[in-house]
């Protein structure tokens, strides 16, 4: 087990409605139970490896049920994890 963080950034294609992807991966996520920080671009999440991989393939999978998609993950086992009591965001999020 390794701590991981990766921010996620998908971009639905040929598709008139994107929400409905990007919220198939939020939900995913929070579905495995993944911290996570939502911004304007991407999302970042962070945990142990054994969790933030299956999360990452469900939400993939999960997106593309939807239509064609590309989805950019950037992982690092260096990065250090979020603090969420400074941006007020976390797992909710």
């Amino acid at each position: 087990m390794h701590g991981i963080t990766a921010q996620v950034s998908l971009y639905p294609l040929r598709q008139d409605d994107l929400s409905p992807s990007i919220d198939a991966v939020t939900s995913a996520l929070a579905r495995h139970g993944i911290e996570r920080q939502t911004g304007a671009m991407s999302t970042l999440v962070w945990g142990d490896d054994e969790k933030v991989f299956p999360a990452l393939i469900d939400a993939f999978r999960e997106a593309a049920a939807r239509g064609h998609v590309v989805m950019v993950v950037t992982m690092s086992n260096a990065c250090p994890w979020p603090d969420k009591s400074a941006s007020g965001k976390g797992s909710g999020s």
